[in-house]
């Protein structure tokens, strides 16, 4: 039980990545905020928490507003007691279409989500962690943010910027105890990626020609997100910050 005794706020936790990062750290013993705009799917990830014996509360949050994004850690520590793991997943992506053509509030939308996010959980939650005597961070990008698409370029954008942001605020807060460090997924065939597509569900064809170009095969599974995300939170890298971990079955190095 590797988070017995601890606490995690994760955003964008009411589904995909989200709610299996949320679910593992529950399993693990972590007592688990779940944050989402969707309060309803952020319930349901909850009562399955509670149901399997966990704790987890919802809160309810656009990770692009400050206010909202105080109170979801102002209820982690009403709820349990303060804040030990921050994992900022919460994500948009505007869909698949020539930057050129992007609308402005397309793009003006998909930086306050994934990157302001990023920086409102510093904000916000940095003054949580050092109460504590230091904890971790773990940020969502993307393999987009270094192997870019056409066609998602405001998108990668924010991921390459997540990265970054990643690196500094690990030189940043080391002294302070706190680690700092990103996964870079490869796309999932979730609600996520099939928004960004346009698509109810992901096409066989479409799968079969991305899944050729993956050394391992098939795409990402939330569950791999999952465990790259406790493994940086825990102990078991507690010499590591400031990486940004490849999930993505070889994808970026074929």
């Amino acid at each position: 039980m590797r988070f017995q005794d601890r606490v995690a706020v994760v955003t964008g936790g009411a589904s995909g990545f989200g709610e299996a990062i949320s679910r593992r750290f529950a399993e693990e013993g972590g007592s688990v905020v779940v944050a989402d705009r969707d309060a309803v799917g952020a319930e349901r990830v909850v009562r399955a928490i509670e149901a399997a014996g966990g704790r987890a509360v919802v809160s309810e949050v656009d990770v692009s507003v400050s206010v909202q994004v105080a109170q979801m850690f102002d209820t982690a520590s009403a709820s349990f007691g303060g804040v030990d793991v921050i994992v900022n997943n919460a994500g948009f992506s505007h869909r698949a279409t020539p930057l050129a053509e992007l609308p402005e509030e397309e793009y003006d939308r998909v930086f306050g989500t994934n990157t302001k996010g990023v920086y409102l959980g510093a904000v916000h939650g940095v003054p949580h962690l050092k109460a504590r005597g230091g904890g971790s961070i773990v940020n969502t990008a993307s393999i987009g943010a270094v192997r870019p698409r056409a066609n998602l370029t405001a998108y990668n954008a924010t991921k390459a910027a997540v990265i970054t942001l990643t690196r500094g605020l690990a030189t940043e807060l080391g002294r302070d105890g706190i680690r700092v460090n990103a996964v870079c997924p490869l796309a999932s065939d979730t609600n996520f990626m099939r928004s960004a597509l346009g698509v109810e569900k992901l096409p066989a064809r479409l799968r079969e020609s991305m899944e050729k170009e993956v050394p391992l095969g098939r795409l990402t599974r939330p569950e791999d997100v999952a465990g790259a995300v406790l493994f940086l939170a825990s102990d078991d890298a507690s010499f590591l910050t400031g990486v940004c971990l490849d999930v993505d079955g070889g994808k970026s190095i074929a």
